[in-house]
């Protein structure tokens, strides 16, 4: 169970990963267009807080149920 914890963490990892291909897409124009990169960072960073927020409330039902 202690994974869990760690999983919802690689979305910010993946997160970091496409702002910076999305700033380096934005700084040469020719590799093309950044924001399908900010896209998939925003949908990750959105990943991570609703999966801490159901990893709470996972952890708080079972603490309540002992």
């Amino acid at each position: 169970m202690n994974y869990l914890k760690l999983t919802q963490y690689v979305y910010l990892l993946f997160a970091a990963y496409f702002i910076y291909d999305g700033v380096t897409k934005l700084i040469d124009p020719q590799t093309g267009t950044p924001w399908l990169s900010f896209i998939i960072a925003a949908l990750a960073i959105f990943m991570f807080f609703f999966r801490r927020k159901y990893a709470k409330k996972f952890e708080d039902r079972n603490n309540n149920s002992k």
